[in-house]
């Protein structure tokens, strides 16, 4: 019998945890999701086009990308007409940008197929396959549902695994509704599985402006406009993106100042706890003290505050790295 691995309450939130990382910044984090869309709308340049972006390291509109080595399965084109379009959309490719337009189905050797592609290029952190459809065997089962979930897990789990983010181009069922996400192509077992979904579609079929419906467990909800760009064979934001706004919570102020005169700190929170009161004067219980530092992880890296936690046989330790510090400064921390 397998045993099952558990983690009580308390340990929970006081373990930092890894930040989610995006390919694209407020958009594609890592993990699995879908691109849909009407045929010919235009989501195959869309997605050759984040292809391209990310690869080079240039924003996605005004979002900031993660650079790294990229993946195009274009399994519904040849190489001459991927050549043809990379030429209209850019002069300049980058060999981090790999195409490939034949490759297993899921369960049948696609998933080696791309642990094999990773294992030879490490950087990699977008696989964007076109079309899901062809990377799926007919399973004569009533229980669509199940077929559909079953074989999104096994790539969720895939992208999970590697920290990557995979994006599956996909299709929209031709009745209207006025939920979009409802609309894509399946059951909501595929949906179901992913950690985002975008949904492109036109105002008609003749013109040039679509709304990308975005929504997603990591991202905010969000509709942006967009028009298509005759002349460079790209989608353009019609109106900017609002600024987002960091919020700062008030018990993160003090806290981040003090971490980032430590610069880095490797010890245990009660070392941690005696630090802060020998150098600001304030008194936090040790369990208070990792469950703050748990709770507002995502919050310390955005102001550049890498927080991690490990395990030696004598205790477990906090890991505390600032890369905005200016290491001149020396460090008042228990340095790893």
């Amino acid at each position: 019998m397998i045993k099952l691995h558990t983690i009580d309450a308390d340990t929970l939130m006081s373990t930092p945890l890894p930040v989610t990382r995006f390919i694209v910044e407020g958009l594609l984090p890592e993990g699995l999701h879908i691109l849909a869309g009407s045929p010919k709308i235009g989501k195959s340049w869309l997605a050759l086009w984040i292809c391209l972006r990310v690869s080079k390291g240039e924003p996605v509109w005004e979002l900031p990308v993660t650079q790294g080595t990229v993946l195009y399965l274009c399994l519904e084109d040849s190489y001459a007409r991927i050549q043809s379009r990379l030429f209209q959309i850019t002069d300049d490719a980058p060999n981090t940008l790999h195409f490939a337009n034949l490759s297993s189905s899921i369960g049948d050797g696609l998933e080696n197929q791309i642990t094999s592609f990773l294992a030879e290029h490490p950087n990699t952190n977008l696989i964007v396959i076109d079309t899901l459809q062809k990377i799926r065997d007919i399973v004569p089962d009533s229980n669509s549902y199940a077929n559909d979930y079953r074989d999104l897990s096994m790539l969720k789990k895939l992208a999970d695994k590697h920290h990557i983010a995979i994006l599956l181009i996909h299709h929209l069922r031709k009745m209207k509704d006025d939920d979009p996400m409802n609309m894509i192509s399946g059951t909501t077992g595929l949906s179901g599985a992913t950690d985002s979904n975008f949904v492109l579609r036109r105002k008609d079929r003749n013109s040039p402006y679509a709304e990308l419906h975005c929504t997603g467990r990591d991202i905010e909800s969000r509709v942006l406009e967009l028009s298509f760009q005759k002349e460079t064979h790209t989608w353009e934001l019609v109106n900017p993106l609002e600024e987002e706004t960091v919020f700062i919570a008030p018990e993160l102020v003090s806290l981040s100042a003090f971490l980032k005169r430590l610069h880095t700190f490797t010890g245990t929170a009660t070392e941690l706890s005696t630090l802060l009161e020998h150098e600001t004067g304030e008194i936090i219980a040790p369990s208070v003290l990792s469950k703050k530092l748990t709770k507002h992880t995502s919050g310390l890296d955005k102001l550049g505050i890498r927080v991690s936690a490990s395990r030696t046989r004598e205790a477990r330790q906090l890991c505390i790295r600032c890369d905005s510090c200016d290491s001149s400064d020396g460090s008042d921390g228990k340095n790893g």
